[in-house]
């Protein structure tokens, strides 16, 4: 009997994490089945007016969501889970495995998005080996992150062990007493590892990135030195950051009210978990601590990135509901921002100093350490695993480069590795490493709509409006195809020098010249030639067309151009005895 061939190749397609920051999204396909690792989002541009997140393109796994038998997430940062509650309104993942906080922290997400009846949640623990599907096994090694409950992943395959970093760094003295699993690591690296897909993003700084732990003095001499209020920001998953700032609050007798709605309930899910300690007078509401001695409180605060909605950035725009700065406050940034965050960090920094604060920031200060690891940490890793093909992961262009760059030092080949994008198609087999195709990659956008979703189309109007201005013309046109009265003009934000009874006349003319030539195209005579059908829709778009092409040709610039046409409600007699009425254009087509 002969054996059916099977195709030995391993796909690995990222769709989201490389050559940028964010939306960490990562394909494993063998024969007919799919896993995923994270899925994470991003935050939007300054062009991306009225979006509040930004996915990776999904395509791929719409087409092919009847090969999807799970999902492996690594830790709890929004770059890794943020996308999975709005993927589960479009896909079904039979089960997610996932460390024990990200998986509280997805929990609460899938309720609130009312998908949570979509797919099975399980929780592991450092060294657990999952099953998915029939040919995936993939065991959890233990890392450090600046979150805690963080790990790497081992993927057992037909064609050999891929292990895939998630974010690391080799913290050796971390907060919580969890070391990363090296013995673990080197286990599997004495056996063989095919391939490494690892983490680039400071694949540019030389040594390694300094323990959490490093931190800890440097906050307490601001502790030992403020005398008023002291406000500190970090970002809501720094769980150790965290627990250290409760930790000198508790031994500086201040008490502490958190402020943000994501450092709430991540500090909720730490504290069930047991990865933050405190006792439990030490977290009050904000209405007990307003009226305490300055030196006695604490504010914790989410917005450390300057994201518009955050509660760091409502106060420095005095927006803030019930927190306002006061003279004498002192306010700790204690993160470096984000890529593409630094001017709204920046923005926010004046804004609180304006008002009287003391603001500790920058790098030089010591009160932010990276998670993520450093050139030697990077070298560590390969060290350690002696993978036969390398895949840089989880960073822009320049950071894989140089991160390939690295693991060529370390002797892997520059033939056993590949610099791919987002949507590249990648084949391992037990003997090579290749791209072989590519998959819709790019972006969906969200917003808080109905529907959620923001085409391309949407985006770019509101680009438009947002930078060309808005000229709004309101018409009325009569049975006969004739204005009833001079049109109405309103400009938002449109730069002219055209004075406005000029340019009503113009737009008048404009509209009456093409009511005149193509008025028949839309009032259409019955077989019977009793009456009159008049397609007003087809009417209104031809118009608004014809007049942002003259306006962008007359005034150089292109506004968008809303034409408001106001039309007779009811069929009228007319002096034959003849009646008109309307229909729209699906009517007329038909």
């Amino acid at each position: 009997m002969v054996k059916p061939e099977i195709d030995n190749t391993l796909k690995i397609i990222p769709l989201g994490g490389l050559h940028e920051i964010g939306k960490n999204t990562c394909v494993f396909e063998y024969e007919d089945e799919i896993i995923l690792l994270d899925a994470g989002l991003a935050f939007p541009t300054d062009g991306m007016h009225g979006v509040n997140i930004v996915l990776p393109d999904m395509t791929y796994l719409r087409e092919n969501r009847h090969k999807i038998k799970g999902m492996i997430v690594t830790h709890g940062h929004e770059d890794h889970i943020g996308g999975i509650a709005f993927h589960l309104k479009q896909l079904e993942i039979p089960i997610i495995h996932g460390p024990r906080l990200a998986m509280a922290m997805l929990e609460g997400k899938l309720e609130e998005a009312g998908v949570r009846d979509r797919t099975e949640i399980r929780t592991v623990l450092p060294r657990d080996v999952v099953r998915i599907g029939k040919h995936f096994f993939v065991e959890y090694i233990r890392n450090t992150h600046s979150i805690a409950d963080s790990f790497t992943v081992a993927i057992h395959t037909p064609i050999g062990v891929v292990i895939h970093t998630g974010d690391f760094k080799f913290d050796h003295t971390p907060v919580d007493g969890e070391h990363f699993d090296l013995q673990r690591l080197a286990e599997h690296g004495e056996k063989g590892i095919l391939c490494l897909l690892s983490d680039s993003t400071n694949s540019e700084v030389p040594g390694f990135t300094p323990s959490e732990r490093s931190v800890y003095p440097n906050l307490e001499r601001i502790f030992i030195q403020t005398t008023g209020r002291l406000f500190v920001t970090t970002f809501a998953s720094s769980v150790h950051r965290i627990n250290m700032i409760l930790q000198l609050a508790q031994q500086y007798n201040r008490v502490v009210t958190v402020v943000g709605r994501s450092m709430l309930n991540l500090i909720a899910h730490a504290r069930n978990l047991g990865y933050i300690k405190c006792d439990d007078n030490l977290l009050q509401p904000l209405h007990v601590v307003r009226n305490m001695p300055p030196e006695k409180v604490l504010v914790l605060t989410t917005g450390s990135q300057g994201e518009p909605m955050s509660a760091m950035t409502r106060i420095a725009n005095k927006e803030h509901p019930h927190v306002r700065i006061r003279e004498g406050d002192t306010v700790v940034f204690s993160a470096n921002p984000i890529p593409g965050n630094t001017i709204a960090v920046v923005n926010v920094i004046d804004k609180l100093m304006m008002q009287g604060a003391n603001v500790i920031y920058g790098r030089d200060k010591g009160i932010h350490v990276s998670g993520h690891g450093c050139q030697e940490d990077q070298k560590l890793m390969i060290a350690l695993t002696r993978p036969k093909f390398f895949l840089p992961v989880h960073g822009e262009h320049r950071m894989l480069v140089k991160h390939s760059q690295t693991a060529q030092s370390m002797g892997i080949p520059a033939e056993n590795m590949v610099i791919i994008q987002n949507g590249n198609v990648v084949e391992l087999t037990e003997e090579s490493i290749r791209v072989a195709g590519k998959v819709p990659s790019g972006i969906e956008l969200v917003d808080t709509s109905s529907s959620g979703m923001v085409s391309g189309t949407v985006l770019q109007e509101r680009r438009r409006m947002a930078e060309e201005g808005i000229i709004t013309i309101a018409a009325a046109i009569d049975w006969n195809g004739k204005l009833m009265a001079k049109p109405e003009i309103h400009l938002r934000g449109v730069v002219t020098s055209i004075e406005r009874s000029l340019l009503q006349k113009w737009v008048q003319q404009r509209i009456e010249n093409l009511l005149n030539q193509r008025w028949p195209e839309f009032a259409q005579s019955l077989d019977s030639g009793q009456a009159e059908m008049i397609d007003w829709g087809g009417l209104q778009e031809n118009l608004e067309r014809e007049l942002m092409r003259s306006i962008k040709r007359e005034l150089q610039c292109q506004p968008s151009v809303t034409l408001l046409m106001q039309i007779p409600d009811e069929p009228v007699k007319v002096a034959d005895g003849r009646r008109r009425r309307t229909r729209t254009a699906a009517q007329v087509a038909s």
